[in-house]
């Protein structure tokens, strides 16, 4: 994943579920994957199940909020960033990023990717 070999590192994600299903990290790696592919739906469904197992999961949520940006959708990532402001008690690099993000989009109207 962090060197984008996202086709490699599907079907090892795809095992890791089907082995552990309450593996929420990696639920988290298969929506990240599909978000950056620009497959949403799918995307969606993954960051979705993480966020059940664990719903103050740190990365779903700020990629989540991403995606939202990604989509359009400004009201529901800052949903995601209210999540991320309450699992960050004293503050966290993804509610920076996610908050960073959503300043920008409303600014220009337009999803930039910020860098950690």
């Amino acid at each position: 994943i962090a060197q984008k070999n996202y086709d490699q590192a599907t079907p090892l994600l795809q095992r890791a579920v089907e082995k552990d299903p309450g593996n929420a990290d990696a639920w988290n790696y298969l929506g990240y994957i599909n978000a950056r592919a620009d497959r949403h739906e799918a995307a969606l469904g993954y960051y979705g199940k993480a966020l059940a197992l664990q719903p103050k999961h740190r990365g779903a949520n700020e990629y989540l909020g991403e995606l939202y940006l990604k989509m359009g959708d400004v009201a529901k990532a800052e949903e995601r960033l209210k999540v991320l402001n309450d699992a960050c008690f004293f503050g966290c690099a993804e509610y920076d990023l996610l908050k960073k993000a959503v300043n920008e989009y409303k600014q220009t109207g337009k999803y930039v990717p910020q860098k950690a």
